[in-house]
């Protein structure tokens, strides 16, 4: 899988920057989040380099004929139905997990938006893992994480 996805990248002329995640724990941020294409471009960047990224999804989604798909591809279904909400849902999953590295979007939406939402930083700090600054550069076609951070906790800094 990993030469086929990095020979499709090359023929549709993207580049991967990948730096790997300091412990076995972590979430990525993808920012920013504006095209429907995000999601192929993200799963040929993760078959590129063998990585076993989750992200998440509402319930919804998963059902028939996509289910079996969405799963297979890191899909971690969220029931917004329950009182637990999605950060809940997520810390489980971390907890339950040896190993874990879950894909946020910080818009929660393809649409512009001019503010973050902060569940990624909520579900890091409550999971006190890494973050890792995931961005698609569609002028440059350039997809990767490039750095990691670890939050303090203080979200006014954090976010700057």
């Amino acid at each position: 899988m990993r030469w086929l996805a990095a020979l499709v990248l090359r023929l549709i002329g993207w580049q991967t920057v990948y730096t790997p995640p300091p412990g076995p724990k972590s979430v990525v941020l993808v920012y920013p989040h504006t095209s429907n294409w995000d999601f192929p471009i993200g799963v040929l960047f993760k078959a590129r380099h063998g990585l076993d990224i989750k992200w998440a999804g509402k319930d919804t989604l998963f059902r028939w004929p996509l289910k079996g798909l969405f799963l297979w591809l890191g899909g971690v279904p969220i029931n917004r139905r329950e009182p637990s909400g999605m950060i809940g849902q997520l810390v489980a999953a971390f907890e339950q997990s040896e190993s874990i590295c879950m894909c946020i979007t910080p818009e929660g939406t393809r649409a512009k938006s001019d503010h973050w939402k902060t569940g990624f930083y909520r579900l890091a700090l409550e999971a006190d893992v890494p973050v890792g600054l995931g961005f698609m550069d569609y002028g440059a076609r350039r997809v990767g994480i490039e750095r990691w951070i670890t939050l303090s906790g203080n979200e006014e800094a954090d976010l700057q």
